[in-house]
């Protein structure tokens, strides 16, 4: 890589981190987020779900992507931040189009068309940039000519669909998406880089930070509508225990292992690793925290409707549904993740999401409070169990003075057999 008066591109080093500016453009995935919670709510149905779903798919493939090449070249200097900057402004424009991208108002522009040209630009925009940023690295550029032709394809399908509108819309960007993950998985990882594994294991911690505070943005959301009640501030105080146990389970430890392994690995196969991992994996756990928010969304606007008060009315349908499988894919996420990373599975959140599917039927008969207060619990005494069972272990990955190094002498062997390296025997790995 280099640079000139004109494009500045800086490559990031090892010990890179997240910039400010990577930051500030999460930020309009909250906005996009609270906008695909918000058209989900409006339509209650397995329709609006699935049209969520769709627009978090396209969502993610767009973040993943500048997670990427923030990366390979630091997100705020020259070219690259000019790309950033631009790409958020046009995907703020995307996001404010979401609530109407398959229900246009009449009058005004139209909607799908917008939000597919918007999103159009911000992937074609990567694509220019990450070609610029791999400078005389001919391998790299190869594999991003490998990985833009089904992404151009994707693009193209989701403008047709766009100008089209329903009914063929959705079965377009249904195929986009398609193309699109189908295409980049096929497409290899033989020219791409990670410099930086720290930087990019952060960036994915970040969107699951955002993911979570759009939850509790949806319970306050929730309450609006209505005066403040106990049962609200109950739902409430559920709503936030569930959040806290969420990232309790992925921050606590996991986030600790999954870098420490993407820092061991040999370079040759990070890369590989990290696609599979992060790019792919964390879709299974950042894309079910939407769900998970309109499920505590649709729970909070039930306890807060002076309606339902009294009669106890039971939360049933798709926010039901969001609520418990979302959490349960979300564990599912886990479990493939640390398959991935280390080779090992986690029976006891294995556990909690199948007990969640099996308890949906029961919860549909349940007020919608303690439907939600069931999900908390459960989630609670997973945190419980696993930090008193496995405390000597979590102790070793937290506070370890040379953390990566034991990490890796724990993975060898040393923490099969005890909670720390040379200490007495204790519990497997478990995370």
């Amino acid at each position: 890589m280099a640079r000139t008066a004109i494009i500045w591109v800086r490559p990031t080093e090892s010990t890179h981190r997240v910039t400010t500016l990577e930051l500030f453009f999460d930020l309009v995935f909250v906005f996009a987020f609270i906008q695909v919670t918000r058209l989900m709510t409006a339509d209650p149905t397995v329709v609006g779900a699935a049209r969520g779903l769709l627009l978090m798919a396209m969502l993610w493939a767009s973040w993943s992507a500048y997670a990427w090449l923030g990366n390979q070249a630091r997100a705020d200097e020259g070219l690259v931040r000019a790309t950033f900057v631009g790409a958020m402004v046009v995907m703020f424009v995307a996001a404010l189009a979401i609530p109407e991208s398959f229900a246009d108002l009449p009058g005004g522009l139209f909607a799908p068309f917008v939000f597919a040209v918007c999103y159009t630009v911000v992937r074609l925009a990567h694509l220019a940039c990450h070609f610029v940023v791999a400078g005389g690295d001919a391998e790299e550029r190869r594999q991003l000519l490998r990985t833009g032709a089904p992404i151009t394809a994707s693009c193209a399908l989701i403008v047709t669909g766009g100008a089209l509108g329903p009914p063929h819309q959705t079965v377009l960007w249904t195929l986009a998406v398609v193309v699109s993950y189908t295409g980049v998985w096929v497409s290899g990882v033989a020219g791409w880089r990670l410099p930086s594994p720290g930087h990019f294991a952060d960036r994915h911690g970040l969107i699951l930070m955002v993911a979570l505070g759009e939850s509790l943005i949806a319970i306050g959301f929730g309450v609006a509508a209505h005066p403040l009640s106990l049962p609200a501030v109950a739902a409430s105080v559920l709503g936030l225990s569930v959040a806290v146990s969420l990232w309790w389970l992925y921050f606590d430890v996991v986030a600790h292992v999954a870098e420490g392994v993407l820092h061991q690995v040999p370079e040759a196969e990070r890369a590989a690793l990290a696609r599979t991992s992060y790019s792919y994996l964390h879709f299974l756990i950042v894309v079910p925290v939407i769900f998970i928010a309109t499920g505590l969304k649709g729970v909070q606007e039930h306890v807060s409707d002076p309606a339902h008060q009294e009669l106890a009315d039971p939360l049933t349908g798709v926010p039901l549904v969001a609520l418990y499988a979302g959490v349960a894919v979300h564990l599912a996420g886990h479990i493939a993740f640390r398959r991935r990373e280390v080779g090992t599975w986690n029976a006891e959140r294995g556990v909690v999401a199948v007990l969640l599917v099996l308890l949906l039927p029961v919860a549909g008969r349940l007020p919608a409070l303690a439907s939600l207060g069931l999900v908390a619990a459960l989630l609670a005494v997973l945190v419980c169990y696993e930090l008193l069972r496995f405390w000597q272990y979590r102790d070793v990955v937290r506070h370890s003075a040379d953390p990566v190094a034991d990490l890796a002498r724990l993975l060898c062997g040393d923490g099969r057999s005890g909670g720390r390296p040379g200490g007495p025997p204790g519990p497997e790995i478990k995370w």
